[in-house]
């Protein structure tokens, strides 16, 4: 019988302000950090940064992220890193520059400290990374043996980002409960390597929860780059508990598709990471022959926050079924998570499954 796993970063702050405090928790950590965030982040968390550091007597290596989470851009900042001699990485920004981060960490072998500046994904709190290609197509999961040192996100400044970066986090986290769920029935593995625990089911659930209950309001409040209650709620949903859930409960089809869209070429690479698992996780639950009375319930949810329910939205309204094959055949491919769905899943299932969503949304 295989073991139950559960991991987690070693400590999560959230709060209005936060960053204001980034010097004080980096200390015990590091001395000499290398900081990567892209050019428009840094502009925006610069200044908070600086004196926050400064407060604590603390220097850092700035480096600016190229923008995609590829191996070339990984060595590129390990070779900075190693020049700068610095002893830990921070990490500033989006899904990508935070999976760059932690590459970049393991690479150094340093520890690794996550600013998330938006609520769009679920990889800061992870011990892993989605590499892509300098083109942005998806190319595997790079796994680490610890998860960051520190995760500590400033609710002012996410409520400020793109409220559409907000929604995105949100279908991110949607898909959550959705794969934690089949991977339980299938006796599936977790991201982290062992079997879902008891904690992991919890969390995993409390997340959808939170965000049915919370999410629209939420993402209104965010509409006024305001912090509220709601907001706090489901930015805690849609970085810790979906980080956790998702990474010590098992991901499925949702995020297997999201990665079998990433083959196509045009304008579904406009789309952001959420908004791609958001048609996923509708996928998903049409695969797994749920009601359409449930099916309503996401597909109203998502309505809600202008996210892509039809494949119009998807950019994909002339797609061919030949495309949507070639979609299904990466989603079911070996060593993708759909197995934690089923390994009887076809390309052809995936296609058609693809095509039976958008009929709904249309209705």
């Amino acid at each position: 019988m295989s073991e139950i796993i559960f991991i987690s970063p070693s400590k999560y702050i959230q709060g209005k302000d936060a960053l204001k405090s980034l010097g004080k928790h980096v200390k015990p950590i590091s001395q000499k950090p290398l900081i990567l965030s892209d050019d428009v982040v840094w502009e925006i968390t610069k200044e908070t940064i600086e004196t926050s550091m400064k407060e604590e007597n603390l220097a850092y290596h700035y480096v600016p992220f190229n923008g995609e989470a590829s191996i070339a851009e990984i060595d590129r900042v390990v070779k900075v890193g190693k020049e700068a001699s610095v002893d830990a990485v921070i990490g500033v920004g989006g899904g990508k520059t935070l999976d760059t981060a932690k590459a970049i960490a393991d690479g150094l072998e340093v520890s690794v400290i996550i600013v998330p500046t938006t609520a769009s994904t679920d990889a800061p709190t992870s011990a892993l990374s989605v590499i892509y290609s300098d083109e942005g197509v998806f190319e595997s999961y790079k796994f680490y043996d610890k998860n960051p040192d520190l995760v500590l996100v400033d609710t002012a400044v996410v409520a400020k980002a793109p409220a559409r970066l907000f929604a995105s986090g949100i279908a991110d986290a949607m898909a959550t409960w959705v794969e934690a769920r089949a991977t339980l029935k299938s006796n599936g593995e977790a991201m982290a390597g062992g079997k879902p625990s008891i904690a992991a089911k919890a969390i995993a659930k409390e997340c959808e929860k939170t965000l049915f209950a919370y999410g629209e309001a939420a993402f209104q409040a965010v509409k006024k780059g305001i912090v509220t209650k709601h907001v706090e709620a489901v930015v805690e949903a849609n970085t810790l508990l979906s980080g956790l859930g998702f990474e010590s409960g098992g991901l499925a089809g949702a995020h297997a598709i999201h990665n079998g869209f990433t083959v196509l070429d045009g304008d579904i690479h406009h789309l952001t990471h959420g908004e791609k698992v958001a048609y996923g996780t509708l996928v998903q639950l049409v695969l797994e022959l749920h009601p359409k009375e449930e099916l309503q319930k996401y597909i109203d949810f998502y309505k809600k926050l202008g996210l892509p329910t039809t494949l119009k939205e998807m950019h994909l309204d002339n797609v061919s079924y030949e495309d949507l094959l070639r979609v299904g055949e990466a989603a079911t491919q070996e060593g993708e998570t759909m197995s934690n769905l089923s390994n009887d899943v076809t390309a052809d299932d995936v296609a058609a499954a693809i095509l039976a969503v958008d009929q709904l949304s249309e209705e």
